[in-house]
């Protein structure tokens, strides 16, 4: 039988399994893709927020890309919570030679505020990993951080986006989903200027949203889409998971991974 394509993600695990590795994995799976992982942290996690996370060493993190790609072999990477400069280095020095595209996002903080990436990560994001992207996904928040530019209106939103390519990456998307009205979020190339927009979901549970999107752009470049097509599929596959967001202990539960899998049965 001939093997699905190969998406490999690298980022932290989050032990209550909305977001990180976990979702990374549930999303590439309900996509039709085989999901491969280096796993970069380990956080103590769950609905109420991050109460702990544990840094993984470089020695460990390179050994498991190497083991994976030397063999196995990727056609996409994803990359999330990478939360050190020296974890940032090493990582884009892995991927600055991989023939398969690469989506960042450019994780820093938890969906519940709590910090995912050290302040003086951040120079290393834009000057080494945000180079090897095919496709970057900052939200608003990162935005911020990474260029310095509050977006309050779409207008915010291209020139962020301008000021991001200029970092480096292919095309950048700019989420808007902390933005009032529609769920709108740009992708861009700087020539080519796409708005991807969705009804904005009366649903708190949330959690993962940011890298399910991520995955399952990786999803669509490993299966050969361009870089519009896949963004434009993984945003409905992301709106309708938040549309089906379940709560899951007593805080912000998950987006459902399993959605279609739901719908059919």
């Amino acid at each position: 039988m001939t093997a699905p394509p190969r998406v490999l993600t690298i980022a932290g695990s989050d032990s209550g399994g909305g977001a990180g590795i976990q979702a990374d994995l549930k999303t590439m799976l309900a996509l039709g893709a085989h999901g491969m992982s280096v796993l970069t942290a380990v956080t103590a996690q769950n609905s109420l927020g991050v109460q702990g996370a544990w840094e993984l060493p470089v020695e460990a993190v390179r050994a498991q890309y190497r083991s994976v790609v030397d063999d196995i072999g990727v056609q996409a990477v994803k990359t999330g919570m990478l939360s050190s400069p020296e974890l940032v280095t090493v990582v884009a020095g892995l991927l600055s030679d991989v023939a398969a595209p690469v989506v960042v996002d450019p994780v820093s903080v938890s969906k519940h505020g709590d910090k995912l990436l050290a302040d003086d990560a951040l120079d290393a994001v834009r000057t080494a990993l945000l180079p090897v992207a095919t496709v970057a996904t900052p939200n608003l928040d990162e935005v911020a951080q990474l260029t310095g530019i509050t977006v309050t209106d779409e207008a915010g939103m291209r020139r962020a986006a301008a000021r991001l390519l200029t970092y480096g990456p292919r095309w950048v998307v700019v989420k808007g989903g902390h933005l009032p009205g529609e769920a709108t979020d740009l992708l861009t190339d700087g020539e080519a200027e796409h708005w991807l927009r969705a009804p904005r979901h009366d649903n708190r549970h949330t959690h993962g949203t940011g890298c399910t999107l991520a995955s399952a752009i990786a999803v669509g470049l490993a299966q050969g889409h361009p870089v519009p097509d896949a963004v434009c599929r993984a945003k409905d596959y992301v709106t309708a998971a938040i549309a089906a967001g379940f709560a899951l202990g007593a805080g912000v539960g998950p987006v459902d991974h399993s959605w279609r899998i739901r719908a059919r049965t």
